[in-house]
């Protein structure tokens, strides 16, 4: 694999898709995905809590795979703004210049922007899985984040990308 073909993923994306049971749409839409050391704690995936499992068995499988510490000045640089999770994933897909990397955060997104990287996340992941047919219900999809992962999502953002899904109320 070309390093221009590779995939970063920050913690969040990969677990909230883990605990709703929705993981397998980021290998359909990236194949393997890299998580520097730190995401790869934070995910814990060894520990007994929702997403756990699937997080596990996609590293058993390949699909995802655990890298080596990206370069410690550039993290150091990003963690003036950023957790170290995400310090690590940005770091990573710029020094391998990924093709994406997989982040929700807001502040994460914008310095990942800033960087000339391409950035989706959870919401990206499903909207596109909606899109091309990989997923029956989008907002079944939102409401399981919300209610089972916890994830924050304003009405305004959630009505939007059920409209570009083609599932906004009449």
């Amino acid at each position: 694999m070309t390093c221009a073909m590779r995939v970063v993923s920050d913690t969040s994306p990969l677990l909230n898709l883990a605990i709703i049971g929705r993981l397998a749409l980021v290998r359909q839409q990236f194949g393997q995905v890299w998580v520097p050391p730190a995401v790869l704690g934070e995910l814990q995936p060894d520990a007994q809590r929702p997403g756990s499992l699937e997080v596990r068995e996609a590293l058993r499988v390949g699909w995802l795979r655990a890298s080596d510490h990206p370069q410690p000045e550039l993290v150091a640089v990003l963690q003036r703004e950023l957790d170290y999770g995400e310090a690590e994933a940005i770091a990573l897909a710029v020094q391998w210049r990924a093709a994406w990397v997989l982040l929700d955060e807001r502040a994460g997104r914008r310095v990942a922007k800033s960087l000339g990287l391409e950035v989706t996340g959870v919401l990206g992941i499903l909207l596109r899985a909606k899109l091309q047919g990989q997923l029956p219900s989008l907002r079944v999809a939102l409401d399981d984040l919300q209610g089972s992962a916890g994830f924050r999502l304003s009405d305004a953002l959630a009505a939007d990308i059920l409209r570009q899904a083609g599932e906004s109320d009449p």
